[in-house]
């Protein structure tokens, strides 16, 4: 058990420095929004795609990565469009009134809205519930999202 506890803390603060220290309302991890993955293509193409170095820009405090000239020039016309709901933050963990990290694989579109989970067993916890635990995350979202 004092194992156990001493790998969680070790977790713990190593996830601190990348994700509960972010007030960034955009889940940045290393330096990229959504782990340098193309938002545009998650809509037109229905799968995850790594961005490309050559395709990049700004947007609400965060560099977006796309794997194309097209999907970089859609984000820009129209960012909130694509942008995942709640900053890429875990849509599970906002509906429980807190921010967490995610993983791509997590990643589902609903209603035309990108939404990522914290992981896959999350991720199906989400799903049993999606309507009434958007709503909650988006209750919670305003006052969370500038927040640690």
């Amino acid at each position: 058990m004092k194992n156990y506890l001493i790998l969680c803390l070790v977790f713990l603060l190593a996830l601190g420095q990348d994700v509960f220290a972010q007030k960034s309302p955009v889940y940045i991890k290393n330096g990229k929004a959504i782990d340098g993955y193309d938002v545009v293509d998650f809509h037109l193409s229905k799968k995850a795609t790594k961005g490309d170095d050559a395709f990049v820009t700004k947007w609400n405090g965060a560099d977006w990565y796309f794997c194309n000239a097209q999907n970089l020039n859609l984000f820009k016309a129209s960012p909130e469009k694509y942008a995942p709901a709640f900053g890429g933050y875990c849509a599970y963990g906002l509906s429980q009134g807190h921010k967490a990290p995610t993983l791509v694989e997590t990643w589902t579109i609903l209603k035309d809205t990108l939404y990522f989970n914290y992981n896959l067993k999350v991720k199906e916890r989400w799903m049993v519930k999606t309507d009434s635990l958007i709503q909650v995350g988006q209750k919670n979202w305003e006052s969370i999202k500038d927040k640690e």
